[in-house]
């Protein structure tokens, strides 16, 4: 079979690779459909986090089916699904719990496309492997279009772990989403607020493509914190990588409130008033999200809350220029072999 592998920063392509077989009876082998460019796809392309060169690439997919185990939890050939990023096994102690992106079963984070340990390969393939069919695999709904629905296969679940819960818990609460990088998990964050019902929910970006994306999701722009000082938000969701943004957001996190980071920061530490925060009783959220236990209220939201992960303008390119697409600037790409 061929599959994309990351060469060097800036260059993708297609190379071949052994056919996967099942290996035992929990598995599957899916034929991917529709792979999106996820926003860590995106830094390891462009340098901005290190990927071994010739490894496998390719995360958020959806697929078709082609075989499937005895115990693979009841999955035949032609049964459309989402492919999670993770690798989990659905029965350790951190599956159970809903950690799914620490299954103890498989080396630590063992992931598809992201050049980490457990050899599982890449989603921009011709075949993938699923190790744990029954745990990992969902069924895409019936009459949907999976390449509308490509961006809820990973990094809506990513937004929604800051979004979702926290506005259970208070559907009332103004929201503030800091977009930046990781660019469309920001705005998905923004998605998922609004079409949840919060009470508010403010986007603060410096890139106007972004704004205007966050704007048709129903968001609104600001240009300051100003507001935020004198009025602060109960959720904020942090979609950018510099320490100042994350010392700004700590700032407008009101008492009792929760601020969830997407990425760690890659300009140094913050400056942080430990024992302000302290008596503040911020909550702070960072850690790879658990995408599996995610994804489930991510498709709550948009079965019945109308939230719409295409509204992310999406460009779609046919499976061959895959490599291609993968080192464009263009906010998201898709490829696609329906």
């Amino acid at each position: 079979m061929r599959h994309a592998v990351f060469v060097e920063p800036g260059r993708v392509e297609w190379r071949d690779a052994p056919d996967p077989v099942l290996q035992g009876p929990r598995e599957a082998l899916v034929r991917p459909l529709v792979v999106g460019r996820c926003d860590l796809d995106v830094a390891y392309v462009r340098g901005i986090l290190p990927m071994p060169s010739g490894a496998p690439i390719g995360h958020e997919i959806i697929g078709e089916v082609v075989d499937a185990g005895d115990d693979a939890g009841g999955f035949v050939p032609g049964d459309r699904v989402f492919v999670p990023a993770q690798i989990s096994c659905g029965s350790c102690g951190p599956c159970r719990s809903d950690s799914t992106g620490r299954c103890a079963s498989v080396p630590f984070a063992a992931s598809f496309g992201m050049g980490r340990q457990g050899d599982f390969g890449g989603g921009l393939a011709d075949l993938v492997r699923v190790p744990f069919a029954a745990a990992m695999l969902t069924p895409v709904p019936a009459g949907a279009d999976p390449a509308a629905l490509i961006g809820a296969a990973d990094m809506a679940a990513d937004a929604w772990r800051g979004i979702g819960p926290q506005l259970r818990r208070r559907p009332d609460a103004r929201v503030l989403v800091i977009g930046g990088m990781p660019p469309v998990i920001g705005l998905y964050a923004a998605g998922l607020a609004k079409a949840l019902g919060a009470s508010c929910v403010d986007y603060w970006d410096d890139d106007p493509v972004r704004t205007a994306v966050a704007i048709g999701f129903g968001a609104r722009p600001i240009t300051d914190l100003d507001d935020g000082l004198s009025q602060p938000y109960d959720i904020v969701f942090l979609a950018n990588p510099y320490r100042a943004k994350l010392e700004q957001a700590f700032a407008v996190t009101a008492p009792g409130g929760v601020l969830t980071s997407a990425a760690p920061t890659i300009d140094g530490a913050p400056d942080l008033d430990t024992a302000a925060l302290y008596h503040r009783g911020i909550t702070w959220i960072i850690g790879r999200p658990d995408c599996r236990s995610a994804h489930d209220g991510t498709m709550r939201a948009w079965s019945t809350c109308g939230f719409c992960p295409d509204h992310v303008p999406t460009q779609q390119v046919p499976w061959e220029d895959a490599p291609q697409a993968w080192t464009s600037t263009t906010l998201y790409v898709a490829a696609v072999r329906l």
